[in-house]
């Protein structure tokens, strides 16, 4: 979707841009160009609610990027575990053989902080706290915050989402 014009720069600083802003408070993901809302999605996000200190449970706030794209040509319900896929596809049973697993499904979007001191570096660092926009169980519900700090999302709306996005995007994540 991207086109070589497009930028990826801070929100609000160029109208060129393409970036997703997370809303917590609406429990919503938008993808942004031209200050235009091209798409968005219903999420779920930390049950905890926003905070950045590792090991809160919380979402982060404030300016991110994605860093990583993991999951590129998986099925969709692919069981991803330490970023790599099982072999497993998510199904009722397996998810009555292991009930106590966070259930990271179909694609991965990793995020990586870009404010130094608020969710960058230290023990407030994005990327270190494994923060993702993922898959889950299609059971699960949208709309209410039940995470333990990453950004949930539909299984086919990761997908198109996914196929969206670059490596270096900005993404704001906001109250």
């Amino acid at each position: 979707m991207q086109t070589s014009s497009t930028t990826h720069t801070d929100p609000g600083k160029d109208d060129q841009m393409v970036f997703l802003r997370v809303d917590l408070g609406k429990q919503v993901i938008e993808l942004h160009r031209d200050q235009a809302v091209l798409h968005n999605y219903p999420v779920s996000t930390a049950l905890n609610g926003a905070g950045e200190l590792s090991g809160s449970g919380c979402t982060p706030r404030g300016k991110h990027r994605v860093k990583i794209k993991v999951g590129a040509g998986e099925p969709e319900n692919a069981v991803f575990v330490g970023r790599r896929t099982t072999g497993e596809i998510y199904s009722d049973e397996l998810a009555a053989q292991y009930p106590e697993r966070d259930w990271i499904l179909t694609r991965i979007i990793w995020l990586t902080g870009s404010e130094s001191g608020r969710n960058l570096g230290g023990n407030v660092d994005t990327l270190r706290r494994y923060i993702y926009i993922h898959g889950c169980p299609d059971t699960e519900p949208m709309g209410i915050p039940r995470s333990h700090g990453c950004i949930r999302m539909r299984n086919r709306d990761i997908m198109a989402l996914f196929d969206m996005v670059e490596n270096g995007m900005p993404v704001e994540i906001l109250e």
